[in-house]
């Protein structure tokens, strides 16, 4: 296994993509947390402690419906469980001996990009290599939070509103490529958008908050996907031999 120095350069060296690109896209998320009423200190904070797109958007929306502590914890639970599988899945590639204080550290830094360039390297995975990564995209993550609420506070409200709509576009750029791709996954795509407008017609789910809401279709969809719809193992080697 290559050494602890070479393995934090080769993260640093992969991460520093990522983290250029975190800086842009969290930059619209920021401006949704200055709606929440976060200042800069409080959004880098929010984004180094729970690095998701999805994640703090769910948090930002309890935020902002005053929804109690439960809640927050409950939907950014749900919102970021696939980083237990990604954690878990990265894992195997660690030397047997890697010690639990190592693995849990680098499953806290887990997140989409990071996962793809860790289960990619070859052989057996240095923790190292995640750690650097972790120090140039997470801080890259967390500033780009911040300026986007200082970005908030200083641009005129109508350039803030429109800001606000690109995280939605961001969103939107993640389910399209894959719709298209896969007709389960579109089709699973659109039955969640009807059921969310339908849910938010019927007055029997007026007590619930907006995050409550999505958080109950989000399990409750996903379930009858994975009941109805499973990914076959040959399906899913196919995949991992094609990325």
């Amino acid at each position: 296994m290559e050494q602890k120095k070479d393995a934090f350069l080769s993260g640093v060296r992969d991460g520093a993509p990522i983290a250029a690109g975190y800086l842009a896209v969290a930059f619209s998320l920021g401006i949704v947390a200055k709606k929440a009423g976060l200042d800069p200190v409080q959004g880098f904070l929010s984004s180094m402690l729970n690095h998701a797109s999805a994640g703090e958007y769910a948090e930002f929306t309890v935020i902002m419906a005053n929804a109690p502590y439960i809640e927050m914890a409950v939907v950014i639970l749900i919102t970021n469980i696939r980083y237990l599988l990604m954690s878990c899945a990265l894992s195997q590639k660690f030397e047997p001996g890697t010690s639990m204080f190592h693995r849990f550290l680098v499953g806290f830094g887990i997140t989409d990009e990071i996962f793809g360039i860790s289960i990619a390297r070859q052989g057996i995975l240095n923790p190292y290599y995640n750690y650097g990564a972790m120090a140039v995209a997470l801080p890259g993550w967390s500033m780009g939070t911040a300026f986007g609420i200082v970005a908030g506070n200083i641009l005129p409200t109508s350039v803030v509103s429109a800001l606000s709509v690109a995280l939605y576009g961001m969103f939107v750029a993640i389910i399209i490529p894959a719709s298209k791709k896969n007709k389960i996954i579109g089709g699973v795509v659109a039955v969640s958008f009807l059921a969310s407008w339908a849910v938010s017609r019927i007055s029997l789910f007026d007590r619930l908050s907006d995050s409550m809401k999505i958080s109950i279709l989000t399990v409750v969809i996903a379930s009858l996907a994975a009941v109805f719809f499973p990914v076959k193992e040959e399906e899913e080697e196919n995949t991992n031999e094609g990325d």
